[in-house]
């Protein structure tokens, strides 16, 4: 069964599963995804937990015996295994087929793991549990998302926000819902009244958001040159090194030169995207960025990234940020070149 975070809760009032599988790349909502089933265990006389890592190191004797060394008198037990965020060797994956069969009601497990791709959700040791369990997937919500879930973490609160405080809140807490958290836990215990208007934010708190290069590169992807520059200007506010920046988005547009090159060979645009193990939510920013990158166009991008990056390793007195920007926006708004 799936349950979003924001369900468990209920789906705790009404019973604990065997197994829960918490997988996701958002921190705070894993963490208080396990923390509620535990809360729910030890409430139900689960009181010891033992917690193991997957990794080469485990001894898979010391898990299956915390499953198997139970009596009349012995505590109930909460076992967590925390997976790596690679994906599983195959040996490991068949010591977790042989634990399933172990498990029985005195028993609670949480499977603490990395985002997954439809692939391994479909890996015949994740269903095993599955199909036994409740699966929470713990995701970072997007740029689209984060504002509906930042108004119903506000009402969950008990806070009352306006529109542009919802709005506000989202853009100072993108890609930080810890900060997130702290904040509206702050404006509790400053508005007892709840209410959340643009004025009381400005006043009490600051910005939190805090961008990655893959939101940057996510931005030139779907043509947003706006939030482009937004991300920009934090990066060298932050002292980020350019460099990174050059790797991860030179990384991006050799991808894409390939992509084009398969599909100037006949490859349809489906089994090109298969082949790149592109997310299914990836797939529509893009294919509008191939329909506007061609092939010499994206060459002409990589020449413009090498030559920004020699100025940053050779003339220590340039101002690399601008032209970083300039040509984030070509990328991202290519008929530019046509001027």
């Amino acid at each position: 069964m799936r349950t979003y975070p924001e369900q468990l809760p209920q789906r705790l009032m009404q019973g604990l599963v065997g197994n829960y599988l918490i997988f996701g790349n958002e921190p705070l909502l894993k963490q208080e995804s396990a923390e509620a089933v535990i809360q729910k265990g030890k409430s139900e006389g689960f009181e010891e937990v033992h917690r193991f890592s997957v990794d080469a190191q485990l001894n898979w004797n010391d898990v299956y015996d915390s499953c198997q060394a139970m009596s009349l008198f012995s505590a109930r037990q909460i076992i967590i295994l925390n997976l790596p965020d690679n994906a599983l060797t195959t040996s490991q994956a068949n010591s977790l087929k042989e634990l399933q069969p172990l498990l029985h009601q005195d028993i609670l497990l949480i499977l603490d793991g990395p985002r997954l791709n439809k692939k391994q959700e479909s890996a015949k040791w994740f269903t095993l549990f599955a199909n036994q369990g409740t699966y929470v997937p713990c995701n970072t919500p997007d740029q689209r998302q984060l504002p509906k879930f930042v108004e119903n973490r506000c009402h969950a609160l008990g806070l009352k926000p306006d529109h542009e405080s919802v709005m506000m809140l989202s853009q100072w807490h993108e890609g930080n819902l810890m900060a997130l958290a702290q904040s509206l836990m702050k404006l509790q215990l400053l508005f007892p009244d709840g209410n959340l208007t643009l004025p009381r934010l400005q006043e009490s708190l600051s910005r939190h958001n805090h961008f990655t290069p893959f939101q940057l590169t996510d931005a030139m992807i779907e043509g947003k040159p706006k939030r482009v520059v937004n991300i920009l200007r934090q990066f060298e506010g932050e002292g980020v090194e350019i460099t990174i920046l050059l790797r991860v988005i030179q990384k991006e547009l050799v991808q894409l030169c390939k992509m084009q090159e398969y599909g100037q060979n006949g490859m349809p645009l489906g089994k090109i995207f298969d082949h790149f193990k592109v997310w299914q939510a990836r797939r529509p920013p893009l294919t509008s960025a191939l329909h506007r990158l061609t092939l010499p166009k994206l060459m002409i991008l990589l020449g413009k990234l090498n030559d920004i990056e020699l100025m940053v390793k050779t003339d220590y007195g340039s101002q690399p940020w601008s032209l970083l920007a300039e040509f984030c926006i070509l990328f991202s708004n290519p008929v530019s070149q046509q001027r």
